[in-house]
């Protein structure tokens, strides 16, 4: 079953259908190479079958251990970074009660996410929190020594064996790790703790579907069942050698789009539940992509809300972007919008209307106009906001992902790049082995 609608109209007249039909037969080239696993990276082409991976007897435990989890514990803390917390922050947020932090009762606790940044104020703030709630903790990571979920861990596991005691605290954490080797999974050895394996062949930013997706998610009370089975459906229809594909669609128009200087693509929703979807497809393109001086800058805003904020831009900027528009087509709330006797704010004729309405016409608008100053618009809805259709969704990102950046011309499961920061903060910090570039470097600041 095909879980979302592609409308490529919108790109017609910047893309004439000659074109396109040239980089559909290469997207579906593309896709032969990757289900072939004969590409670049094809030792990472584990999350191809995830969904198929991911028996019940694997969900069954996933939700076994998220039920202990959950008993008697009113906050998890999520330690990860990247893919490592993006995947289930973007479910969560999708899913979740706008307001979920002020519900007055919660039957799943809620869930706080560190290691993602190494500020000093968040993360003593999120120790100030725990010492008045019982909590609990998933730890990612595939190493065990990434710098920044790694110092989240040794606060957290401070914390937790102050406050519970080292064998309250074994009860307390699971691992996200190795499965054989790394500093994450000899600690869990040694202390005890509950693990789940990352796959040797996921890497971070496609492992939503392994446990470091799946655990949180289910200790958020949401159905993973219905997640699988939505990324399964998509995994099937996806995998079609043909330009009914919608990700040989999605692949096809935006290289065709790339290759005439259309340099940045902007992920649009008008839905805030979706600003996290958002954040994980920037990695997932950006991270997979952005190699060899070659790529789609990928970039994201919110609307209605940025259009009062980037909508200048968009509309009259340099011409070097594209939108892609992420809809959903049925809320699941429905709130009219009340007649006022004085109407000052003159918006009576709105009275009795649905704000869905308002915001597809405010959407509507938006991609004509955008289309008129010469933005072209690529269109993908899903039905409703729900597991089954989110797990699809994210799926169709992956695959389009990967044919995307066989198409370009790049390894898109490697990651190269993000070596050369990390190497520059530990000689910046002392550490053993660093001196002479720390020393070099210092001269430069």
């Amino acid at each position: 079953m095909n879980s979302i609608k592609i409308d490529l109209r919108s790109t017609a007249s910047f893309v004439d259908a000659e074109t396109l039909d040239a980089w559909r037969g290469k997207a579906v080239q593309a896709l032969i190479k990757l289900e072939s696993r004969k590409g670049e990276g094809n030792d990472f082409l584990g999350w191809i079958d995830l969904p198929a991976a991911c028996t019940e007897t694997v969900r069954d435990d996933l939700k076994n251990v998220a039920g202990k989890l959950s008993q008697g514990i009113e906050l998890v803390v999520v330690i990860g970074i990247g893919g490592s917390y993006l995947g289930a922050k973007a479910v969560l947020d999708a899913l979740s009660h706008s307001f979920n932090t002020l519900l007055p009762q919660r039957k799943h606790p809620l869930l706080l996410f560190a290691g993602q940044n190494i500020s000093e104020d968040y993360h003593a703030e999120l120790l100030e929190v725990l010492k008045n709630h019982s909590a609990a903790c998933i730890v990612i990571s595939k190493s065990g020594t990434t710098t920044e979920p790694a110092i989240a861990f040794r606060l957290i596991k401070q914390h937790f064996e102050e406050k519970y005691g080292k064998a309250g605290a074994k009860n307390r954490i699971v691992a996200i790790t190795d499965a054989a080797r790394g500093a994450l999974r000899v600690l869990a050895g040694q202390e005890g703790y509950s693990t789940f394996v990352i796959p040797d062949d996921v890497g971070g930013r496609f492992s939503v579907f392994t446990p470091v997706g799946l655990l949180p998610i289910a200790v958020a009370g949401f159905d993973i069942d219905a997640l699988i089975k939505g990324a399964a459906d998509m995994a099937h229809y996806t995998a079609k050698k043909d330009c009914t594909n919608p990700a040989v669609q999605y692949a096809a128009v935006r290289n065709a789009l790339y290759v005439q200087g259309r340099k940045i693509e902007v992920l649009v929703n008008y839905n805030p539940k979706l600003h996290y979807v958002t954040e994980w497809w920037k990695q997932l393109y950006g991270e997979s992509e952005g190699k060899a001086h070659k790529g789609l800058f990928p970039a994201g805003v919110d609307f209605t809300s940025d259009l009062h904020s980037m909508g200048q831009y968009l509309q009259e900027g340099e011409r070097h972007l594209f939108e892609t528009v992420l809809s959903v087509a049925q809320e699941k709330h429905t709130l009219t919008i009340p007649h006022d006797e004085q109407n000052l704010d003159q918006l009576n004729f709105l009275a009795g209307k649905r704000l869905c309405e308002c915001n597809k016409m405010a959407e509507l608008g938006t991609l004509l106009a955008h289309v008129d100053g010469g933005v072209p618009n690529i269109h993908i809805e899903i039905p409703t906001l729900d597991e089954y259709h989110l797990g699809g969704l994210l799926y169709f990102f992956e695959k389009a992902c990967g044919v995307s950046g066989y198409m370009l011309g790049v390894n898109p499961f490697d990651q190269p790049g993000v070596e050369a920061y990390k190497k520059n903060m530990f000689a910046l910090l002392n550490k053993p082995g660093f001196e002479e570039q720390g020393e070099a470097l210092r001269k430069r600041i």
